[in-house]
């Protein structure tokens, strides 16, 4: 079952991302450009002060001949009126435009932003003893320039911003959801292949005893059937038993506490627990330490127990009869090693890729396992911080190897093995 990443998730991620961030971004515009504004607004309400401040002791006819004031060369220009208390424009600066009635008629409200003759001025005024009133203002022009350019620039830059979020989301979206629909169809071909292998042990189960019960049989006959329903139990219960340390892997529980082991002593006790095994087929079974020092190794003793007993699971079901296992514990100053091999046929290089995939065996005739043992040996490879190494041994069927980071350690591992 290929496992294809659909795009509609990556896509609303990539669509919500989108959004969220031109919400964010056009909300940060927006405060720039009113921060920046209302900075503007403040100086310029800062010079027209500065002007007033000077221009209280004109006359009216020094007003009425006072050129427009600029502060400094790129500013622009202030201009004046003085307003009679009759609310009369008795006098303004040269070039300045003609005041709107309103202003004229209002002492008060000052600083103030009004439009005249189409063109936005900051104005301000100061009321002198006599009553009359002298009005300044500055063109908001420049301003109004700024904005525009700090908008245009934020608008020019957000479609580009935009599509690289969107774009940046949905790779990521598409990323992000890659794991999960390959552990959905994991799951999928999990339930799939475990449904077929289930199947057969109790078809064979659910035939012995129907036979059992509608024939007629001896007391050897009955233990035949028994035997054979037995046995199909057996295998019944180990790929239960496979199945729900798998699941409990899948699940993350908590993993055994790492102590300090010693490879070669387990080694040596998983091949006494497989004597009788290799002893009924003819098989010569070795185990050898090469190194100078001990075989010390932080992790879980039983998972690296469990690990090696699949390897020799699986090299007693290929190797000939008679014929010859090597385990070979090997020690370096930062590595340990355990290699297990034997004079079968071996691994074909085609179908090394899916050596530890579930239920995938590769020989469907031959073996009588389930395909969980290599898969369950992966994991703990992985969970261990491991490596594999899969190739051809010298005695001409299968080498499997394992790596680990050599621990060094004062402290005593569990399982101690003499030098050899």
């Amino acid at each position: 079952m290929k496992s294809t990443v659909p795009l509609r998730p990556a896509l609303r991620v990539a669509l919500a991302a989108t959004i969220a961030v031109a919400i964010c971004y056009f909300a940060i515009v927006a405060g720039i450009v009113l921060l920046v504004s209302n900075n503007l607004v403040h100086e310029t309400t800062t010079r027209v002060a500065e002007q007033l401040s000077g221009a209280q002791s004109l006359t009216v006819n020094q007003l009425s001949s006072r050129d427009p004031v600029r502060r400094d060369a790129d500013d622009p220009p202030v201009y004046f009126w003085q307003v009679s208390p009759t609310h009369t424009v008795v006098a303004s600066s040269v070039g300045a435009p003609q005041l709107p009635a309103d202003l004229v008629a209002r002492s008060r409200g000052f600083p103030r932003t009004q439009s005249v003759d189409g063109r936005s001025f900051r104005f301000g005024a100061f009321q002198r003893a006599d009553g009359t009133v002298v009005i300044a203002a500055e063109s908001l022009a420049q301003q109004a320039h700024v904005r525009s350019v700090l908008l245009t620039s934020a608008l020019a830059v957000s479609p580009l911003l935009l599509a690289t979020v969107f774009g940046c989301s949905f790779l990521i979206g598409r990323s992000a959801s890659k794991p999960v629909e390959q552990a959905r169809v994991r799951q999928l071909e999990f339930a799939a292949d475990a449904s077929h292998e289930l199947r057969t042990p109790l078809t064979v189960i659910e035939a012995e005893v129907g036979l059992a019960l509608t024939t007629h049989r001896t007391a050897n006959g009955y233990r035949d059937a028994l035997q054979r329903v037995s046995g199909e139990t057996q295998r019944l219960r180990r790929l239960v038993e496979d199945m729900l340390w798998l699941a409990r892997f899948d699940s993350e529980p908590p993993a055994p506490r790492a102590e300090i082991v010693d490879v070669t002593t387990l080694a040596r006790q998983c091949a006494d627990r497989f004597a009788p095994v290799v002893q009924s087929r003819d098989i010569e079974l070795t185990v050898n330490l090469v190194g100078p020092d001990f075989a010390h190794v932080a992790a879980a003793p039983e998972w690296i127990d469990r690990l090696i007993g699949v390897l020799l699971d699986n090299a007693t079901r290929y190797a000939k009869s008679p014929g010859r296992i090597a385990v070979t514990v090997a020690c370096t100053a930062s590595n340990v090693t355990i290699t297990v091999a034997d004079d079968g046929p071996g691994i074909p290089a085609a179908e090394r890729g899916r050596l530890f995939d579930r239920f995938h065996r590769i020989d469907e005739t031959g073996s009588q396992g389930a395909g969980l043992g290599l898969a369950i040996a992966d994991a703990i490879v992985r969970s261990t911080h491991g490596k594999w190494s899969v190739g051809d041994s010298d005695l001409g069927g299968a080498s499997m190897t394992v790596t680990w980071a050599r621990h060094r350690s004062q402290t005593l591992p569990r399982l101690v093995s003499p030098r050899t």
